[in-house]
Formats: C-alpha cells, structure tokens, sequence
C-alpha cells in the first residue's frame, strides 16, 4: 500500500507540473501574437512611408516617419526579448521534469522487477491453492483471493505506468529539443531586430543635429499646423454642439446638457455601437497609427504641446474611406482653407473622418458598416496620405484606438 500512495503522489507531481508547463504555452502563444502583429505593423511602416522616393517629405514629417518606425522597432524587440526570457524557464523546468521523470522510471523499474521475482517464486497454481486453503475460516479465505486479484491488477498498472512515463520522457526531449531551437532562433532574430534599430536611431540622430540650425523657423511651422489643427477642432466641436441642438430641438427636446435626446431607434442604435467597442473595422483597408489621441510634446520641438482630438492614420494613396459602423451622415463639413470631413451618428456617438479629397455621400443619408463615404487626401508636396479619424460620444472626444479592431 506504501508503494501504490507514493506511485499516486508521483503521477499528482506529473499532473501538477503539466498544468504549469500548459500555462506557460498559453503566455508564449499570447507573446507570439503580439510578434506577429508588430511585424506587421513594422511592414505597413515601410510599405506605407518609406517607399516613396519622388516627394521630397519634410524634416517634420521625416522625424515622424522614423520616430514610429524606432518605437515599433523597440517594441518588436521588448516582445522578442519576453518570449526569449519564458523560452529559459519554460527549458529549465523541463529539464528537471525530465531528471524527475528519470528517477520515478528507475522507481517504478525497480518495483515492477521486485514483483516479477516475487511472481516468478510463488507463481505454481499449487501453492496458490494451497495459501487458500490454509485459511482458517471462509472470511480469510475470500480476503487472500482479494489480495491476489489487487496484486495481480497492480503489476498491470505498474507496467502501465512504465510505458506512460517512457512516452512522457520521450515527449518533454523532443519539446526541449523544439525549445532550444526557437530560442536560438528568436535569439538571432533579435541581434538583427538590435542592429537595425542602431541604424534607425543613427538616421534619427543625424536628422536632429541637421535641422537644429533651422529649429526657430521649424517651430514657427509646427506651430503654423497646430493652429490650424486648432481652428479645425473648434469648428467641428461647433457643428456638433449644433447637431445635438437641432435634433433635440426636432424631438421637442429643450436641453443644454450636451447631450442627444434619444429615440427607441436611436437608442438601439448607440448600445449596439457601444458593444462593438474594440470590435470596429479600421475605416481604410491598410494603414498605421501615425499620432495618437491626447496631449503630447512635439517630436521636434518639447517646448509645443499638442493635443490630438483623434488619431491620424497614414495609408496609401487616393485610398477610399468606409464608415466604422451603422448610422446617418450628420453633416459634410466643409472646411476654410482645409480639406472636407464628414461627421457620420451613431444614436449619441459620432464618428468624424478628416482630411479627405472625394465625398461620396451627403447630409442626412443612411450608411451602412464598410460602406465607401469618401476618398483620402493625398498631398501633392509629399506624397502624404493622412486620415484623421474621432469618436465622440455626444460632444466629449473618446480615445478612437479603444474602439477599432487590433
């Protein structure tokens, strides 16, 4: 009974440390993923704003390019370096699995080779007959005939046992072999990712110390863009705060909260929105997040704040904007000295799409999720094709990245 509760504990031990090694696989799979979607990140990079050689692109938007191209580069590199870190762990447990697996098969060896001895001495049907008989009483009798069916189950499940630890040694050798390999290559891979990111911040480097002599005329541009930027957002944030008063004002609804007033339609219509959070269709078929929403210091300049109402997404050429979701086309706003936008509701959430250069649609139309409303602004002076893109709910900015599809 001794040797059947250890044998119990040893296959616990197993179960114990498979679950661990189970989970472990889980956080490398979720790692990998994360590789994979930077890698395509860095591939729309260089697809989207560093194959265009015919435009001249400015110092600003150079020093842009490569920043986004750095940050991807070193978080390619972070992602790479953790799944290289969990690869050891995952190979150093595996190895003292597979010395423990050694030492329970030696056990379990041992034991089994003790019973069939034991077997082989006592195995004439004879003295079997004999040890029934010696019993003193039925009860004695019927408990030894017992006790040789357990022991003769037993030594099958030992020899089970055998078979089930050899396959399982066999198994973790040939996963650790695996392990080994893909750290190695992972290991490489990252020397190359390091060595690249070298040469991008050298470029980066060079680009500053080129363009400090010119930073005072730099910065009367950066602050030219902001206030334009600027006068964008005050207009759009006029319109909506008109929009909100006119549909209230239709449905007989006198508020100045800021708020919509809402039909059932309408209302159907925003929590089917809201639970599509994260879950929304980018609005081009191909792009990168080029500037992120809220406040931030100038990549040129740490003395000009700016603060994105958005994102903006860089993408191909004349590419077709599509709206995110189900709504009605609220206003085409036509911008002074801008490009048009269009401002699409979603019960008491909008969605604004900027900078474009074709409008497909007009006030009060019905569109649907995908569906073509314009087409992308591509600047003649470099090359540049820039989608600005917000999320509202009733006239307070959201963070676009928190809704739109990873």
């Amino acid at each position: 009974m001794i040797i059947k509760r250890l044998h119990i504990v040893i296959i616990l031990g197993f179960l114990i440390t498979s679950f661990s090694l189970s989970a472990q696989s889980a956080a490398q799979k979720k790692l990998e993923k994360q590789r994979q979607q930077v890698l395509k990140e860095m591939k729309q990079i260089n697809a989207l704003l560093f194959t265009k050689k015919k435009q001249e692109k400015s110092e600003i938007t150079r020093i842009e390019d490569l920043n986004l191209k750095v940050s991807a580069r070193k978080n390619l590199i972070r992602i790479t370096n953790e799944q290289a870190n969990l690869l050891t762990r995952e190979i150093n447990s595996n190895q003292k699995e597979i010395t423990s697996l050694r030492a329970q098969l030696k056990e379990l060896k041992d034991d089994y080779a003790a019973m069939v001895v034991k077997s082989y001495k006592s195995k004439s049907e004879q003295s079997k007959v004999m040890f029934l008989l010696s019993s003193d009483n039925f009860k004695q009798a019927y408990k030894r005939l017992q006790y040789m069916k357990q022991y003769a189950n037993y030594q099958k499940e030992q020899g089970e046992a055998i078979k089930t630890k050899t396959k399982d040694l066999q198994d973790l050798n040939i996963q650790l072999s695996k392990q080994k390999e893909d750290k190695k290559k992972l290991i490489e891979e990252n020397r190359t990712a390091k060595r690249q990111l070298e040469l991008d911040v050298k470029q980066h480097e060079t680009l500053m110390a080129s363009i400090k002599n010119n930073m005072s005329k730099l910065t009367a541009r950066i602050k030219q863009k902001k206030q334009e930027a600027d006068r964008i957002d005050r207009e759009i944030n006029r319109l909506i705060k008109e929009a909100i008063a006119a549909s209230n004002k239709e449905a007989g609804k006198k508020t100045s909260t800021g708020k919509f007033v809402l039909t059932p339609e309408a209302k159907r219509l925003a929590t089917n929105f809201a639970a599509n959070q994260g879950k929304l269709g980018w609005p081009v078929s191909r792009g990168v997040i080029k500037a992120k929403f809220g406040k931030g210091r100038s990549l040129t300049d740490s003395s000009v704040e700016v603060n994105n109402p958005g994102i903006k997404i860089a993408t191909e050429d004349s590419t077709e904007v599509k709206a995110v979701f189900n709504g009605e086309i609220s206003k085409v706003v036509i911008v002074k000295n801008g490009n048009p936008a269009i401002i699409i509701r979603h019960g008491n959430y909008l969605t604004i799409y900027t900078n474009l250069s074709k409008i497909y649609v007009k006030s009060g139309d019905k569109v649907k999720t995908g569906q073509a409303i314009g087409q992308v602004f591509t600047s003649k002076t470099n090359g540049e094709s820039m989608l600005g893109f917000r999320v509202y709910k009733n006239d307070q900015k959201l963070n676009p990245q928190y809704w739109l599809v990873k």
